[in-house]
């Protein structure tokens, strides 16, 4: 089997495991159908770019469909920031502005009209001999680069938003799902890198590592689609998002302090609400609820969910998230201790003092005392 026909195998195989991770994100039951779709249609087009391996030998009067299917690659980036966002946030609902997203696909499909899919027949076929030095081909690939890397670095900018709003509203500590967009992004950025030096190689003269290049980003697409297959039947619990609603406490605290007086009297409220607080954590354990939400404490303490924020996340000096994992932690560390409750295992205590992930709870562990729980018993 020659190069070529290593090629088209790769190829069919990838375009048909992209179709079937799509069937599956449209067919799985979710609560978050928004994310599943859109996901499943940057798939499709996924499959759609990749048959480009294969799909030269068919074009044979059909090249208005080739050129139409190299623009479709302008709609990916887009449906994958959108993808992130219905992950990221719960209450994300897709709206006509969105449509925005579209506005570079539209323009160079406009820009391809005077001289291709208005063209004869005979036209379109020299444009195809020549596309690469045709200046319509190579504004579409600067659009494309533009437009990755603004999405690229959107993306990045959303899962920086979303891990701080995490930290400092919710406890739950797998924390999947920003770990998982993070990988899927930077797998996304790396494969990008090099599918740009391989398009790099086609104003060289060196065809054949051309070719061989090829081979690799098909292989490196089969394998990115096959572990995205393993994690969503592996990890169906990833889709969890936020309220998008939330604030950061440094937003809120601008706010705040315009209400509140200066001086004693407001530091001894404060000293008053953090040690009302701290009692509350030690007598009532609300920490052991292992999904608990600054918005579900803050109604049990029946203070606001914006003032116990700022108290916990500006006075205090900690996110929600490690100041509820340091009370699970002191639980943890007085269990170990307890000769009575020796016979308890590492992974029995960590879900009794709200864990839910033995990787987060050592880490968590190890980050307060510098010992594995284990290490910490036998100490």
């Amino acid at each position: 089997m020659d190069k070529l026909n290593f090629l088209n195998v790769i190829a069919w195989i990838a375009v048909f495991v992209s179709l079937l991770l799509a069937f599956f994100l449209f067919t799985v039951k979710t609560q978050n159908k928004l994310a599943n779709r859109l996901f499943a249609f940057f798939f499709i087009l996924s499959a759609l770019d990749l048959s480009g391996f294969f799909f030269y030998k068919f074009i044979e009067g059909q090249l208005n469909l080739e050129a139409f299917r190299w623009t479709t690659c302008l709609l990916g980036m887009p449906l994958f920031y959108l993808f992130v966002l219905a992950v990221c946030y719960s209450d994300f609902q897709l709206k006509w502005k969105h449509l925005w997203h579209v506005i570079p696909f539209l323009v160079v499909n406009l820009i391809f009209i005077p001289r291709f899919y208005a063209a004869d027949e005979l036209q379109k076929i020299q444009f195809f001999k020549v596309h690469n030095q045709m200046p319509e081909m190579l504004f579409f690939r600067v659009v494309v680069e533009v437009q990755y890397l603004f999405y690229i670095l959107s993306v990045y900018l959303i899962l920086k938003k979303y891990k701080e709003l995490y930290l400092e509203n919710y406890a739950r500590t797998g924390f999947s799902t920003y770990k998982w967009l993070f990988q899927m992004t930077t797998v996304f950025l790396i494969a990008h890198s090099i599918v740009v030096l391989k398009n790099l190689l086609r104003y060289t003269n060196f065809k054949e590592t051309f070719i061989w290049a090829n081979v690799l980003v098909g292989s490196i697409a089969l394998l990115v689609t096959c572990w995205f297959i393993m994690k969503a039947l592996n990890h169906p619990e990833l889709f969890r998002g936020i309220n998008s609603k939330l604030k950061l406490a440094k937003d809120i605290l601008p706010e705040t302090e315009e209400k509140q007086t200066s001086g004693t009297f407001e530091n001894d409220v404060i000293k008053n609400q953090i040690l009302s607080l701290r009692e509350y954590m030690d007598q009532k354990e609300p920490f052991l609820d292992p999904s608990l939400t600054i918005q579900e404490l803050s109604n049990q303490i029946n203070m606001p969910v914006r003032e116990l924020s700022v108290l916990i996340n500006h006075h205090i000096d900690q996110h929600f998230f490690d100041f509820v994992n340091e009370y699970r932690i002191q639980k943890a560390m007085k269990i170990l201790k307890d000769s009575s409750k020796s016979n308890l295992t590492v992974l029995e205590i960590l879900y009794e003092v709200g864990f839910n992930s033995k990787s987060s709870f050592n880490t968590a562990f190890k980050k307060y005392t510098n010992l594995t729980p284990t290490a910490y018993r036998n100490s």
